[in-house]
């Protein structure tokens, strides 16, 4: 049995003050057991709604739990997702201040940049070559608004899958010109190599998590659609930030990214 309106209404409502305020809860199904993944979803889309409505724009989307050892450790056997929006995306050239948020670690992500929209039902891979222009470096920001992590799976898709932000490096790659399948990729925090992946880490091909993802949000009435920014998975584990942290991810033939932390509080 889903969770009433109210209670959905209600549990959007404190996420999106614990991330205004920066101060982790509880996590709901501490507080609701009964809800279950389309309640959480159904959550996640009224504090977009409500921040599109302030003024912010969607300008893509993320997928989580694309790895095998996370889905293991959730008990599930698919990803989920979020929405990127406009005022998430931070400059290369502009430190973050960390003290913004409750728990923050960074992801190293093969992204994509789409040139045409997807199909929802029955996206393929070979959808995803045909509607991709460029590849990217990039990383995203996670955070939750669960105190110390502690999460269900519903947790977390309610709380926008734990996204709080992304940063794509400046290089541009033609899908054609590169194997997103085997790019290798190297994480520094203050110029020490803290973790080394590669994109097949995320569900054996980021592709893979791309179409999925058209799938998925078809049947929450949403598209993929051009100049949409698609954050397909990390190819490392994610990393804890501390104020102060350098990070630069390389990317073999794709490039790097870099995030600055400050903290400004």
């Amino acid at each position: 049995m889903t969770v009433p309106d109210d209670v959905r209404d209600h549990i959007a409502h404190t996420l999106a003050d614990a991330e205004a305020r920066a101060q982790a809860i509880e996590p709901p199904t501490a507080s609701y057991p009964d809800l279950d993944v389309v309640d959480a979803y159904e959550i996640q889309l009224r504090n977009i709604a409500r921040r599109v409505a302030g003024g912010a724009r969607v300008v893509g989307h993320k997928v989580g739990l694309a790895s095998e050892a996370m889905q293991q450790m959730m008990g599930v056997d698919e990803p989920d997702y979020g929405h990127l929006l406009d005022t998430m995306g931070y400059r290369q050239d502009a430190p973050i201040d960390a003290g913004r948020f409750c728990f923050p670690r960074v992801e190293v992500e093969v992204g994509f940049i789409l040139g045409k929209d997807l199909p929802g039902a029955g996206c393929t891979n070979d959808d995803v070559i045909d509607a991709v222009e460029w590849v990217v470096p990039a990383i995203e920001l996670i955070d939750s608004r669960i105190r110390d992590w502690r999460i269900t799976l519903c947790d977390t898709i309610a709380d926008n899958a734990s996204s709080c932000g992304w940063i794509l490096g400046d290089e541009r790659v033609a899908i054609a010109d590169i194997d997103t399948g085997d790019i290798d990729a190297e994480l520094t925090r203050n110029g020490e190599v803290i973790a080394k992946g590669n994109s097949s880490a995320v569900l054996g091909h980021p592709l893979t998590a791309v179409s999925w993802l058209a799938r998925k949000v078809d049947g929450f009435g949403v598209r993929l659609r051009a100049g949409d920014v698609i954050l397909p998975g990390t190819a490392t584990r994610a990393i804890d930030v501390r104020p102060g942290d350098r990070f630069r991810a390389e990317f073999v033939g794709l490039g790097s990214v870099t995030a600055d932390f400050s903290n400004e509080n």
